[in-house]
């Protein structure tokens, strides 16, 4: 086997792997039972395209493709925080409304 076979295999078992992790991790983003599983599958599919873009780059030998992979890296990390901000600031809600009414003595 040459290198340049071997290549070729590693690049297409990689690409079907991620495949599938991309297809169960859509099923965990729609059958999340709650938000952070939900963020996570999101967070999760990014790093995945992140991935896929880098397989496909070092397939076709096009540069541009990391950047474009190292953009969507970025925005990930920025969105994956304010969705986790979100959540916290959601939680806090919930709980200042389930404290008790502070008693005014008559």
């Amino acid at each position: 086997m040459t290198g340049a076979t071997f290549l070729d295999v590693s690049e297409n078992l990689a690409l079907v792997l991620l495949g599938a992790a991309v297809a169960l991790v859509l099923w965990r983003l729609f059958s999340g039972p709650t938000l952070p599983d939900r963020i996570m599958a999101l967070d999760l599919l990014t790093t995945l395209a992140v991935s896929i873009i880098g397989v496909l780059a070092l397939r076709s030998g096009v540069g541009l493709l990391i950047d474009i992979a190292l953009a969507l890296c970025l925005v990930g990390f920025v969105s994956t925080i304010a969705l986790a901000r979100f959540v916290l600031a959601r939680h806090a809600l919930h709980e200042i409304a389930a404290l008790p009414e502070p008693s005014v003595p008559p």
